[in-house]
Order: structure tokens, then C-alpha cells, then sequence
């Protein structure tokens, strides 16, 4: 029988706390600098499955959690198009997609940005040339931004973003 009073008194298993990693701290803190230099407040994103099989997805949603946690850095993920800064397209897109992605990029504000997260994203991945789809989100949307990745880690995701901030401000 387990003793309560040894159960009160010994080091809890949430009282460690996990090191940081270095490398996302160095990102966010320079992705935080340049979003203030662009656009004076937060990022806001909008992430849009034009069919996709989730995996480029977990690794956005592990962007909120609390180990990464890019609020802290200026990004904000938004419900609605038209309060988003960025698309974040997930998923070689399909026929049945096709027009609700344009909606949502023509319901963006502008300046607006579009990024192309994973292979299937990017060029099709390994359902390039099937019936279903019509290949990468660059064959029906201006794509600033490739991630590429099956799936791309949260920090290859971070990089591809500080990459994205850096040539926006170069546009006019």
C-alpha cells in the first residue's frame, strides 16, 4: 500500500520543466522582429486543407502548443479569411476544393500571402498526376512561400515563415 503522506511530500512528475529549445527560441525572437518591422502587430494566419491527409496539420496545431507557442511571437492562427495576414495551404489540391480555396484567398485582405506547406502543397507529392487533383497550390493561387516536407517540422515551418516576413518586406 502506497504511503499518502510520501505521495504529498515527493517531486511531482509537472514540476519539471522541459529546456528550451534554443533554435526556436532564436527563430521566434527574430520572426517577432520582423513581424513589428512589417506589420506593426501580430501575424494573423489562416490555414486552408485543400486536401490533405492531416500530417502537414498536426504539425501546424504543434505550433500552438504549449512547447512552441508562437503567440508569444507575434503569430495568431484566425477562424476567418478576411482577418488573416497569411494562407497556409495544406494538401495537393483537389477538384472538389478548387473553388472554395479561391474563395478564401479572394476573402483575404490584402497585402496577402499564401503558403505552401508540405509536399502535396507544394507540387502534388505522391498524388501528382492522379485524377483527384489538380497538383500544387502554386496551379491555382499566386504561392509567396514553398515549405517543403512530408510533413515539415514546426521549426522548418518557423524558418519558412522568418523567410516569408524577410522577402515581404521587399515587395512594395
Amino acid at each position: 500500500m502506497v504511503n499518502a503522506f510520501s505521495c504529498l511530500f515527493k517531486k511531482k512528475v509537472t514540476e519539471t520543466r522541459p529546456i528550451p529549445d534554443e533554435e526556436i527560441e532564436r527563430l521566434g525572437r527574430e520572426i517577432k522582429r520582423e513581424i513589428d518591422a512589417r506589420f506593426g502587430r501580430s501575424l494573423a494566419i489562416r490555414e486552408l486543407d485543400a486536401g490533405s491527409d492531416n500530417a502537414a496539420e498536426i504539425e501546424i496545431n504543434n505550433l500552438a502548443n504549449a512547447f512552441y507557442d508562437v503567440e508569444r511571437f507575434g503569430i495568431s492562427f484566425v477562424a476567418s479569411p478576411r482577418h488573416a495576414d497569411v494562407l497556409l495551404v495544406t494538401g495537393a489540391v483537389t477538384h472538389n476544393l478548387e473553388i472554395a480555396a479561391r474563395k478564401t484567398y479572394d476573402a483575404m485582405p490584402s497585402p496577402k500571402f499564401v503558403v505552401a506547406v508540405g509536399d502535396d502543397a507544394c507540387d502534388g507529392g505522391i498524388y501528382k498526376g492522379t485524377y483527384a487533383v489538380l497538383g500544387g497550390a502554386d496551379n491555382i493561387l499566386p504561392v509567396d512561400m514553398k515549405i517543403p516536407g512530408n510533413p515539415p517540422t514546426p521549426t522548418q515551418i518557423l524558418t519558412g515563415l522568418l523567410a516569408l516576413m524577410r522577402t515581404a518586406g521587399k515587395t512594395p
